[in-house]
Order: structure tokens, then sequence, then C-alpha cells
């Protein structure tokens, strides 16, 4: 759901610069208070009720329409799915039932479970059944998504902060466990709101007792759901444990919250990937940073599919100018910050100015400033804002329109760019445009036109669904990467296994099942070498992975 068209048709469109501009998306939207709405600008009591009881009934909507996706219909086979499995529960419900009317009781359980519903589906989870006060979803069905783990794990913070922030007699927790692995997804069972798909696995046994083991606002997840997520989230072992209905003791961990790892190639990689057949993409960039150098500045749109390695590409050239003077500024976009304006940008001046979680305002405003040295006191001013800081505003500042100060914010941050530029070379690294918030889109359209003019050479990937604007422009290269050919890709196989070794029968049906996808021909190359390479249990796991097509 989009919140502007949302406010829109509410006739509220005046907020919805407030709600974009503080990351107010449909997962935050249950969550809200009226305190919560004073504080972005909703003053009169008419708008706020207005909200509030759109806010609600959207949770009604979530609780009667459970999934974002529809039910599918029963299957003839059973089908076999990778699956992420949440499951929530109310922490001290049995200490709510004894002291509460139960009329008051069911409330609080409806909107609690409200709460839930639209935190899960604003993440593209399934919600498969309410069980008195826990709530069981899905990730990876009915529709597969490919960071699914990582969705469940910023749907359980999520939920954490949405039924903490309801506005109800009672103070509400959560506790909640999430667990991945194979399961066997059946025929439809029950019937009207009883019914739901049938999942055979231990792994909705295992969230469950994962949540059992949670303190109350704690998320508890499966080894399982750790090697997905890679470093994206701050986590804390616990250990082995021994659970109920499992023989074999579990690896078990607590999220403690998102890590500030900002690049998604970085957190989602367990070492560093050979670079293979990118020799020509390789020299193209290096020829446009040699002219970026001279004066004449240089953007290369880089376009490939997931997993082709637009991302590993960037982080190449980025070796190969290591001793080089230059200024690197890298900004990445997020599929969960679509509707934050400026995401990348204010991302990247947060850990340009070293913030870190524990810093007071005063030292991030210390550290910001002296980011900016020679910044003029109104840039300054600006830039602070959009980092959410105090900051003294003159007069003028005061009257500005929110269009005058975003112009003036877009100044402040091109100004600064071509101080940079003026010092040393400056790359600058726009990684997932496909992901970009309309704001940052704006910014990038004039950071484009500018460096034509500097010495900048400005790298962005995206994937093909994204139609670049800028590719008629003479200082602007496309460069569109493909798969890998049979050569080089037993070539990243061979690279991989290292001292290993892997027979060349078992390395040709590697190359063959993952169809040039590095990415995918990584990580099918790791999960043989776990399994006895070259052994019929290899071979085995090997037919069981489904081929590239399918699963990229």
């Amino acid at each position: 759901m989009d919140v502007g068209d949302w406010l829109r048709k509410l006739g509220l469109e005046q907020y919805a610069a407030a709600f974009r501009d503080n990351a107010i998306d449909a997962s935050v939207l249950p969550g809200l208070t009226a305190e919560d709405l004073k504080d972005l600008g909703v003053t009169l009591v008419g708008h706020r009720r207005r909200l509030l009881d759109a806010i609600a009934a959207l949770g009604q909507e979530a609780v009667s329409t459970p999934s974002a996706a529809p039910m599918p219909a029963a299957a003839a086979e059973a089908e076999r799915r990778q699956l992420t499995v949440l499951f929530c529960d109310l922490a001290g419900s049995t200490e709510l039932a004894a002291r509460l009317d139960p009329e008051d009781l069911r409330a609080i359980i409806n909107a609690y479970h409200q709460a839930v519903a639209a935190v899960l589906t604003g993440f593209g989870g399934f919600v498969a059944k309410y069980m008195g006060d826990g709530v069981l979803a899905y990730f990876g069905y009915p529709q597969a998504h490919e960071e699914d783990c990582e969705r469940a794990v910023r749907a359980g913070l999520a939920i954490v902060v949405a039924v903490a922030r309801l506005d109800l007699s009672e103070h509400l927790a959560v506790r909640i466990g999430i667990a991945t692995g194979l399961v066997v997804v059946g025929d439809l069972i029950g019937t009207g709101a009883a019914q739901e798909q049938a999942v055979v696995g231990e792994t909705p046994n295992l969230a469950a007792r994962l949540q059992a083991l949670a303190e109350p606002n704690e998320i508890v997840i499966a080894d399982s759901t750790r090697r997905q997520i890679g470093s994206l989230f701050e986590i804390r072992d616990l250990g082995p444990q021994a659970l109920k209905g499992f023989a074999a003791e579990q690896l078990v961990w607590r999220v403690i919250g998102e890590s500030g790892v900002a690049s998604r190639f970085e957190a989602l990689r367990s070492g560093e990937t050979p670079l293979v057949g990118r020799d020509e993409e390789i020299d193209l960039l290096l020829r446009r940073w040699a002219q970026a150098k001279a004066g004449e500045g240089r953007v290369v749109l880089v376009s490939a599919e997931p997993g082709i390695g637009k991302s590993r590409l960037a982080e190449a050239v980025e070796e190969r100018i290591a001793a080089e003077p230059h200024t690197r500024l890298r900004y990445f976009c997020s599929p969960h910050h679509q509707d934050s304006a400026l995401y990348p940008v204010i991302g990247q001046l947060e850990r340009a100015a070293g913030f870190s979680r524990d810093d007071s305002m005063p030292t991030k405003q210390q550290k910001l400033a002296a980011l900016l040295g020679e910044s003029p006191p109104d840039e300054l001013s600006l830039l602070a804002e959009l980092l959410s800081l105090p900051a003294t505003q003159t007069r003028s500042e005061l009257e500005l329109t929110p269009q005058r100060r975003k112009e003036q914010t877009f100044e402040a941050l091109l100004g600064g760019l071509d101080r940079f530029s003026r010092r040393q070379p400056v790359l600058m690294l726009f990684e997932d445009l496909h992901w970009m918030d309309p704001t940052s889109r704006e910014l990038l359209d004039r950071t484009i036109a500018r460096v034509e003019s500097w010495p900048v050479l400005l790298v962005a990937t995206f994937r093909p669904e994204f139609v670049a604007p800028w590719t008629g422009l003479p200082h602007v290269t496309m460069l569109a990467l493909n798969r890998l050919g049979r050569r080089d890709g037993a070539l990243l196989v061979e690279q991989l296994a290292g001292n290993a070794g892997l027979p060349a029968d078992l390395i040709d049906e590697i190359v063959e099942r993952t169809d040039g996808v590095p990415l995918f021909l990584e990580e099918v190359t790791k999960v043989v070498l776990e399994t006895a390479a070259g052994s019929d249990a290899a071979r085995g796991t090997l037919a069981a992975i489904p081929g590239a097509r399918l699963a990229v």
C-alpha cells in the first residue's frame, strides 16, 4: 500500500510529505497513536480522528482477509517449498484473561491481531492461522521472494514496535520465533475462517518452540534462518538448545536489531567472491575513471538480473583504484525504504560522519559539523534537519515552503559534492536504483546532469525492470551484464572449490544447473562442498536443487 495514495483517498494529502519524511509506511501505520499524529503535524482533532478510524479499518481488513495474496485453490499434488515460518504469541495472556472482563479481553486480542496482521501483510507474509492469542505466518508462500528470511525478521521487529505502541488500557508484549526449512504444502483443510493450507514439516513446530524460548518483546531465530540473513541484523548466540520434539539440540539466536551494515552485497556474503569473465567490463570502467580524473565527469549505468554480479563489479573497481587518491561515496537503496525520502543519502551522510548507535545528539551535531567543515551555515542547518538533528534556523529558513526547502537541501548536497571533487576525484556508487525512493531519484537526476563538468565517476546499478532515463546523454555509458558462459562458470567453481577440488563431471553439472548466474553458482558450489564433494550425497543434493531460472 502506498501511504500517499491512502492519504489522498482520505482527503488528507497535505500530510503526505510529513508521513514520507518520517518514514511512515504501511508497516508502521497500525502502531500510530494520537500523540504520534500530533508529532507529525496533524493538529486538527477532526483530522486525527479520521486518520485513527482509517488506521483501525486497515487493521480490521487485514484480520478479515489475513493474507495480501488470495488463498490458492487446493492443489492436486503436495508441493515442496522452502518456507520461513513466524510464530507470534502474546506474552502474559493468561494473566490478562484472569484479570479482565471477557469483552475487554476480546477487544484487546482483536486490536493485537489487527496490528500483527497489518505488519505481516505489509512485509509480504501470509497469515496462515490465528490460534487464540498466537499468530502463525508464512514467508515464501503462496508467493516467494528472494529475501523471505529477511522479510520475516524485519516483520518481527516491526511487530514488537507496533504492538507496544497500541493505544490500549493494557500494555502488551509479544514473543516471536522464526525458523526456515523445507516443508510440504498440501491441500486446503478446514472451512470458512478456519481454512488453512496444510504445511507438513518440522519448521512450523520449530518456530513455535523458539517462540517459547523468547522473553517478552524478543525474537528468537533458528540457525537455518540466521544463515540466510548474513550480517543484516545484530544477533546474539544463545547456544545449542534442547527443544521438545527434536532429537538433536538446535542452534538458536536472538535478534537484537538491524546491524547498520549498509551494503546488502557485503551483508549477505560470507567471504570474498572470485570475479571471473568480467575483464572487458572492468577495463571500460577504468577508462571512464581515467576520463573522470581528467575533469570530464562520467556516468556508467550497470544493468543485470539478480545474482549476475552488479555489486561485485562495483567492488572490483574500488579494489583496482584503492591506492589512488580519491573520495568514495556509496549510496544503498533498500527494498524496505522505498517510501523514505532520501533514505540512501541520509545513510551515506551518517556513515561518512561516523555516527554510532550510542551517540548523543550533541555528539552527532559535532561529527556532522566536522564532516561539513567548509559548508555555509545555512547548508549545515539544512543537512542537520535532514538527519533529524536539532539545528539553529534563520528567519528565512523558517519561512521556506516545503518545496523550497527541498530545493535548497538538494543544492546543499550538490554543493558538498562539488567541494569534495575539487579536493580529489570522486567515485560515487549508487546501488539498486530499482528500489530508489522518488525524492532520491529527483536528486540523482540533478547529480547526473551536474557531474559532467566535475572529476566524478558515478556508477549506478539496477535490475532490467528499471528504465534509466539518462542513456541518451553524451557522458553516460550503458553496461548490461550477461550471465557467465560455461567456461567462465567452470572456472568460478574451480576457484571456489580451491584445494578441495571437484570431479569434472560434477563441475559440469553445477554449471548446467546454475545457468550462468554467479550468485546461484556460488551458493550451489558451497552446498555441494559442505556435503562431501564427489560423494553420492553431494550428487543427490545437487539433483534436488531447482534450475537457476526457477531459483532466481
